[in-house]
């Protein structure tokens, strides 16, 4: 397994425990109101989490897909941090990590290693 691809899957299982672990608040806004436009996107982003890890572990050819689809919701959290904290520094690493992911992602290795159609 290529480093860019046990990256990914690391960083897909850290979000998602993420996801999983900031769920009660939204659980609490659905005795409220049924649909609530927080909740229709931290479901989205747990079902592409799992869908994409599950991709990628059959090494299939679209996982590569998803998993760019994936990495591209650290650009915003970059700048996202930066303006919350008031310094650009800490909103940096996300950024950083988004664009290694993505050039390993595009690579060879992780190409011939998502081969499975």
């Amino acid at each position: 397994m290529p480093i860019s691809v046990a990256a990914f899957l690391t960083y897909a299982l850290l979000l998602l425990a993420g996801l999983g672990l900031t769920l009660g608040p939204i659980i609490e806004q659905a005795t409220a109101a049924p649909v609530t436009l927080q909740g229709v996107v931290w479901m989205a982003l747990i079902a592409l989490a799992i869908f994409s890890i599950t991709m990628v572990w059959q090494r299939k050819q679209a996982g590569r897909g998803f998993a760019m689809a994936l990495t591209t919701i650290l650009f915003p959290a970059g700048p996202y941090v930066a303006l919350t904290l008031g310094n650009w520094l800490p909103g940096l690493p996300f950024i950083i990590l988004a664009l290694a992911l993505l050039r390993g992602l595009s690579g060879s290795r992780a190409r011939a290693w998502l081969s499975e159609v």
